[in-house]
């Protein structure tokens, strides 16, 4: 090492050093590459100003800011350098108020050496999680080589002169990279964080710019709107056609593995899903021979141990992700050689021992009929997934993969061994619910819920109120998807009148009005199952209450309970405004309320049915067939297998003895919920989650 090298690394160790028992933790990252056709001309880099806009993922008050010259082959000065909180991504502007100098051993610029990184001093600047950073730095002269990620996927701005202090940039020009930053940490005695090495699927190929929609944001998300994972980093160490073995567009995943993976302070799991780049392009541009192919997946298998044991000596749990199909690509096309490599890879990866866990996104993303391939719904290209796609493998990790410790060994400490709790998914109103949405129709979303219940493995019964048949005739075929699809049917009443403003006559009437709609879609399956609409049974005079119930008994009804349910009607009603209005961000508020409420919920239902009964009670959980349902209901059935539940149909939650009186409606009614007998006895409630303000959200 160089004089100057030595001199930098010293200034970095006593100007970037740490107080007694302050502990650092990654909060943001990227992969850094020789930029290439990506880079910028260099005139543009000379005497200019370069503001780049990241976001951070967990909250803290102080941090400081990882530079990079790695791939310069020369020093790098940094004239000055400033942070602050964005002011929106659509601009160069910040909040002004929020500006800080950042300083380097005390200095207000600095000489990175090259092929260093250089951490600034740091700083006190409280930010929330998922803020905007805009990180503002002025070169004097241009780098003698970029060092950079193209695949910023974010909107960053340069000028020339040293502008690092403007509230705006508003003459800047715009390009879509990240140049010469490579991460933020923040100070926190109990945050972690979890790496992400991925290629172009990881790094988000196809999303829009600035959208934040990458599979690792989407992941982020679920670990912000869980309690026990909220503090949890998610670093994206994707590079676009990233390989294990070989180079490509950036330095290939073992030759990163050190500095981007064990350099991160706070790094406590490990994510590899690498190796689609390696299969397909064996063989793009001429096949192969057998023994070319079986030499590529015995070096596959070879770098993911490689990385697993090096992970494992820094205390990190390693946890492998499967490869996805990609026998739809133009770019590879893929033979059945190349499909029995990634049969071969996915395999070794699923085998227990060879990771600390498993995420599973060859299952969760190949379609059923054609499993080389990906799901339609998920497609883009036939290599990397739309962004419904990428929704759909953040909700396919496992969140307590990223939870679990790793024993001395290097496995997963076991989880105590408990029965499974059960949850039986009900759908109130078919054939429809709510206002729809511009551009959806009732079949639509009749579909995205059957579809995500299939492969969730949930079956489920839906409750018919025929009115909606006269008032929608185009939501007919809504039933017969339904039963397509093997899902039970019962009866909701003719038109979701309130029990108490009927006649026992006009009781029976509304119920009888529906039975011939259900005789003829449910063939031989059962549909004497009966919902009352509102659950008004339980306000309904005792007298009349014992009538209607022996009534239903006589005709050979079951009642169909509620033990869960998180008020998801609400939010359908509020959907199509904000769709209409174009406002992400109350949508994006009414997902995590969504999410939140149901997860509370659950919680809930569980500790009171715990506290009164002393057992998990199958819990039959109240739905609707709405829109904003449709939407979310992959995230749903992925948080309740989360928190260890498993579907069941209605039939089998109902045997249970806790609903002898609903499956007998003759006998003595027991309260509605369990809310109701903890309030009988005195018991003090567990709290509830509270509900946006939905009806006056986008108007």
């Amino acid at each position: 090492m160089g004089l100057i090298a030595r001199l930098a690394a010293l200034v970095l160790l006593l100007g970037a050093a740490a107080p007694p028992g302050e502990r650092w933790v990654t909060a943001w990252a990227t992969s850094q590459m020789i930029p290439g056709n990506n880079a910028l001309p260099a005139e543009d880099l000379k005497d200019a100003t370069l503001r780049q806009i990241v976001r951070i993922q967990i909250a803290g008050q102080k941090l400081r800011v990882r530079l990079t010259n790695a791939y310069g082959t020369q020093p790098l000065r940094i004239g000055a350098a400033t942070i602050a909180r964005s002011a929106d991504l659509a601009s160069a502007r910040i909040d002004a108020a929020s500006l800080a100098t950042l300083s380097f051993g005390g200095a207000k610029s600095v000489t990175i050496p090259a092929g260093a990184d250089y951490w600034s001093d740091p700083i006190d600047l409280p930010v929330k999680a998922g803020a905007n950073l805009a990180i503002t730095l002025y070169l004097p002269e241009a780098p003698t080589q970029q060092t950079g990620h193209p695949g910023s996927r974010a909107t960053s701005y340069y000028v020339h002169g040293d502008r690092t202090r403007d509230a705006d940039l508003a003459d800047a020009k715009k390009v879509d990279r990240w140049f010469q930053i490579g991460a933020i940490e923040l100070a926190s005695p109990k945050a972690s964080a979890v790496v992400i090495l991925g290629d172009s699927i990881t790094d988000g190929y196809g999303v829009p710019a600035n959208s934040n929609a990458r599979w690792t944001d989407a992941l982020q998300l679920r670990l912000r709107a869980n309690p026990a994972l909220a503090d949890m980093a998610v670093l994206n160490a994707g590079i676009g056609g990233n390989r294990l073995l070989n180079d490509g567009l950036g330095p290939n995943a073992m030759a990163r593995f050190d500095r981007e993976v064990l350099s991160y302070p706070g790094v406590t799991h490990l994510v590899i899903f690498e190796g689609v780049n390696d299969l397909g392009t064996l063989t793009r541009d001429a096949p192969a021979t057998p023994e070319a192919h079986a030499a590529l997946v015995e070096g596959m298998i070879g770098a993911y141990r490689q990385m697993v044991a090096r992970a494992r000596a820094h205390g990190i749990k390693v946890i492998g992700a499967t490869i996805t199909p990609y026998g739809g690509s133009g770019y590879y096309h893929p033979d059945a050689q190349n499909e029995a490599d990634r049969a071969a890879v996915n395999a070794w990866i699923r085998t227990p021992g060879n990771f600390d866990g498993v995420i599973d996104f060859d299952a969760a993303m190949r379609d059923p009929a054609a499993p080389t391939k990906l799901l339609k719904a998920y497609d883009n290209d036939g290599l990397h997934p739309s962004v419904a796609g990428y929704q759909a493998m953040a909700d396919a990790v496992p969140l307590s993969l990223l939870s679990a410790r790793v024993t001395d060994k290097g496995k997963v400490a076991a989880a105590p061994s408990t029965p499974a709790p059960m949850i039986a998914f009900t759908f109130d109103d078919l054939t429809a619910h709510a206002p729809l949405p511009q551009g959806y129709t009732r079949v639509g979303i009749a579909e995205q819920i059957i579809a995500a219940l299939k492969a969730g493995g949930a079956p489920a019964i839906g409750f018919l109120n025929g009115i909606q048949l006269t008032n929608e005739p185009a939501s007919a075929p809504v039933l017969d998807k339904w039963r397509a699809a093997g899902l039970a049917l019962g009866n909701h009443g003719w038109s979701h009148a309130n029990l108490n403003d009927l006649t026992d006559q006009q009781f029976l009437a509304e119920l009888e009005k529906n039975e011939p709609i259900l005789k003829a879609r449910a063939g031989t399956s059962d549909w004497h199952w009966f919902r009352y609409p509102f659950l008004s049974e339980a306000s309904a005079d005792p007298e009349r209450r014992a009538r209607i119930r022996k009534l239903l008994a006589g005709k050979g009804y079951k009642v169909a309970a509620v033990t869960m349910d998180f008020s998801d009607w609400a939010y359908n009603n509020a959907y199509p405004r904000c769709i209409a209005k174009g406002d992400s961000d109350a949508i994006l508020a009414m997902e995590h309320a969504w999410l939140g409420a149901a997860s509370v919920q659950a919680d809930r239902s569980r500790e009171l049915a715990r506290k009164l009964y002393g057992r998990d009670v199958p819990y039959v959980l109240l739905m609707h067939l709405g829109a904003f349902d449709a939407h979310m209901m992959p995230r749903l059935i992925a948080l309740y297998r989360e928190k260890g539940y498993r579907f069941v149909s209605i039939e089998e939650a109902q045997r249970d003895p806790y609903y002898a009186a609903d499956m007998n409606p003759a006998l003595p009614p027991q309260p509605q919920n369990f809310e109701q007998v903890a309030t009988g006895k005195g018991f003090e409630l567990p709290k509830a989650p509270q509900l946006l303000p939905l009806d006056t959200m986008c108007k």
